[in-house]
């Protein structure tokens, strides 16, 4: 008898344990982040060539400092005779002109270089002392350090756009939209495996009709094999010894895979920064994006 009590309570419980988990795997919500300020101001960008008559030049204790960092007094190549005062704030960036050895998928080096030059925001200063020639800053806000030769611009704000409800639903089985279709091109540190909060370069810019706080929805075909991300051959309707469809499909016969979506925060002709604000698994360089 008790023997029998034993089991049923099992079974019981079982069920309930069953039923707590369906019901928790039912009511999953992914969280949004929305662009702060150092997300605006610190993600890099593709662009056309910028400017580049004004560069930080040296600054202090540069008998040993090869870079410098937030606190420090840097020099400018502009002082007095180009207008300079003090209180002025100015952005400081650098050409990043990395590429490595291996493209993670098959167009990876002729898409960013079809976006243009891709910038690292260092930071900003402001100018404390101005001479004829020259300006004294000092390094106000840091995004990673800096060094001679940087670029010096008047600092531009950078205003977080409008975001999206984040308890809003995350729709795993979108539709296609309709609406132009690229690909993430490469990111901020060159990262190849993306997810929340990354900042990723996309071939779509204000030529393609791109504006700040539009977002892009993420997919990929499984299958498509012009990635390096390790896969086996065909395993998008096949795998060795786990079964496989009555008939071979293609890449493009399966429905999409929906990863995650993303913001523009910043954009150029021919390329958008945007912020990865939700991801529902690894998000790679190579994968597409569609405007939503």
């Amino acid at each position: 008898m008790r023997a029998k009590i034993a089991a049923l309570s099992l079974v019981v419980m079982m069920g309930a344990t069953g039923s707590a988990a369906q019901q928790a795997a039912e009511t999953v919500r992914y969280v949004r982040k929305a662009p702060d300020y150092n997300m605006m101001n610190c993600s890099g960008f593709a662009t056309d060539k910028m400017p580049d008559e004004f560069h930080l030049i040296s600054g202090e204790q540069s008998n040993y400092k090869m870079t410098f960092v937030q606190g420090d007094y840097v020099y400018i190549n502009r002082g007095q005779d180009k207008g300079v005062r003090v209180g002025d704030r100015f952005s400081v960036l650098r050409a990043d002109d990395y590429f490595g050895d291996v493209p993670w998928f098959k167009w990876q080096d002729k898409l960013t270089k079809a976006m243009g030059k891709t910038y690292i925001d260092a930071g900003q200063v402001r100018v404390v002392s101005v001479q004829p020639k020259t300006s004294i800053a000092q390094i106000i806000f840091s995004c990673d350090y800096m060094q001679r030769g940087d670029i010096v611009l008047p600092y531009q704000d950078r205003p977080a756009p409008p975001f999206k409800d984040p308890a809003a639903e995350f729709d795993h089985f979108a539709p296609v939209s309709g609406k132009p279709v690229a690909m993430l091109v490469a990111s901020k540190d060159h990262a190849d495996q993306l997810g929340q909060n990354n900042s990723v370069y996309v071939n779509l810019g204000t030529n393609q009709g791109v504006k700040v706080g539009d977002y892009f929805r993420i997919f990929r075909y499984q299958g498509t094999r012009v990635e390096t991300v390790p896969q086996t051959v065909d395993f998008q309707y096949k795998m060795y010894g786990f079964g496989s469809a009555p008939q071979r499909y293609q890449w493009n016969d399966l429905p999409r895979e929906i990863l995650g979506e993303g913001i523009v925060i910043l954009v150029s002709h021919n390329s958008s920064t945007i912020m990865i604000t939700l991801s529902s698994s690894q998000i790679y360089v190579g994968d597409y994006i569609e405007v939503e």
